[in-house]
């Protein structure tokens, strides 16, 4: 079983609040294809790194689903069309190894 993290902006390149449609969007089709989600947004995460030696920061959102299979090619197509979709150079999601207790 893995648990997969998605790490979403909670705003656009000006600082302003995202369409709640996005997240909607999100939500619906992974519902539909893992029958369930969790989302993380009334109080998004601060996200720092090093950029050009200088530090860059970003309000962000999680959306975690788990899965007992990881199809690498499904999640590479589908984050492609999160970043275009989020106008984002980058969008990452990860998978954790998890155990159900």
């Amino acid at each position: 079983m893995h648990l997969v993290q998605i790490l979403l902006p909670a705003t656009d390149a000006a600082g302003e609040p995202l369409a709640p449609e996005l997240y909607a969007s999100v939500r619906d089709e992974l519902v539909q294809r893992f029958g369930g989600i969790t989302f993380y947004r009334s109080a998004p995460a601060q996200g720092l790194w090093l950029s050009e030696g200088s530090v860059e920061e970003d309000a962000m959102v999680t959306a975690e689903v788990m899965v007992s299979e990881i199809d690498a090619d499904w999640w590479t197509r589908y984050r492609a069309g999160l970043e275009k979709l989020f106008d984002q150079d980058e969008i990452v999601i990860r998978a954790l190894p998890i155990r159900r207790l």
